[in-house]
């Protein structure tokens, strides 16, 4: 028991994130002292997500159906949207780094374990739900090549994963703490609005496990291959997917 105890212990201990002067600098507006890097990744992140919404940076109708190099044109603009967009605001606008930001492989042990624990919990859940018709009808409706499948997902959700529970929560967890690993769950939870109810519900859970292995790691890069595992075997199971 008492190794066991302290296994779990070493599992939770995750790092510190002090913040420095430039996290805890504020602006003066309007009689308000208003955080400024904080306030500047909400704005960002949300302005980014409501350009991904209407599909601003999409041609044609918006379906992102043309390719480059293997890459859907949605893939691309999220790509560029979640993932350079933000590391171009750390850089240049807040002259850090992008691994304060989680942008670094991190305690790779640690990440590697408990993703790979969290995996074997979550597959038979995925192939439970993968029998439900909304899920077959929402991720089956057109079967594509699994290579392309992997390629896209990952270079959609590792942008995604940086932008939420990288860019977001890590400058909200400077200024207010364990608070930021809820606040990043409203943005998560409404981008999957239009998938099946049992999905959107799901990530309530899914998404608070995922931003809790980004704090215990210090790295995006954990989550982001549980999000694209999650997501290739759901698709691969309703027949999505062929080789």
């Amino acid at each position: 028991m008492t190794s066991l105890r302290t296994l779990v212990d070493r599992a939770v201990a995750g790092p510190d994130y002090p913040p420095n002067a430039s996290d805890l600098a504020d602006v003066r507006l309007a009689g308000l002292a208003v955080p400024i890097r904080a306030s500047v990744a909400v704005l960002a992140t949300t302005a980014i997500i409501v350009a991904d919404q209407l599909r601003l940076f999409v041609p044609g109708d918006g379906g992102g159906q043309g390719q480059i190099a293997g890459l859907e044109s949605l893939t691309i603009e999220r790509l560029v949207l979640f993932l350079v967009v933000p590391v171009v605001i750390i850089a240049l606008a807040f002259r850090d780094s992008p691994a304060r930001y989680a942008l670094r492989l991190g305690d790779w042990r640690w990440g590697a374990a408990l993703l790979a624990a969290g995996l074997v919990v979550m597959t038979p859940i995925i192939l439970a739900l993968a029998q439900l018709p909304e899920f077959r009808a929402f991720y089956g409706a057109e079967a594509v090549p699994l290579g392309g499948r992997v390629l896209n997902n990952l270079a959609e959700l590792i942008p995604a994963e940086f932008l939420l529970r990288g860019f977001l929560m890590f400058a909200l967890w400077r200024r207010i703490g364990p608070l930021a690993l809820v606040v990043v769950q409203v943005p998560f939870v409404l981008t999957h609005v239009g998938k099946p109810d049992v999905e959107l519900w799901s990530t309530f859970i899914g998404g608070t496990l995922f931003a809790w292995l980004d704090w215990r790691t210090g790295s995006i890069l954990w989550s982001a291959l549980g999000h694209v595992y999650v997501l290739t075997l759901m698709v691969v199971a309703v027949g999505g997917a062929t080789l």
